[in-house]
């Protein structure tokens, strides 16, 4: 098992961080993937936020790499994802 914190840098000022959240922890769901059910705001610059969100995960059946690529593919909401943390737990 381990722990990743993301960082979800969005496209501009106008996306809806708590829309995003929803969806990312609505469409991006497959077996051992556990969304923490909490997230939060911070800012980054001139009225920007960025989200981070945090998941657990079986490393056998989930890839971090392709959550975050799946979250990326959300091109009209996203810019970016960095990988803030991660613990094998």
């Amino acid at each position: 098992m381990s722990l990743v914190m993301l960082e979800v840098k969005p496209l501009d000022d106008q996306v809806d961080l708590d829309a995003l959240a929803k969806k990312l922890f609505a469409d991006i769901t497959q077996e051992g993937l556990f969304w923490k059910t909490e997230y939060k705001k911070e800012p980054v610059a001139f009225g920007i936020f960025k989200l981070i969100v945090g998941f657990s995960l079986e490393d056998e059946k989930v890839s971090v790499d392709d959550v975050v690529e799946r979250i990326e593919g959300i091109e009209d909401m996203v810019q970016s994802v960095e990988i803030a943390v991660f613990n094998k737990i």
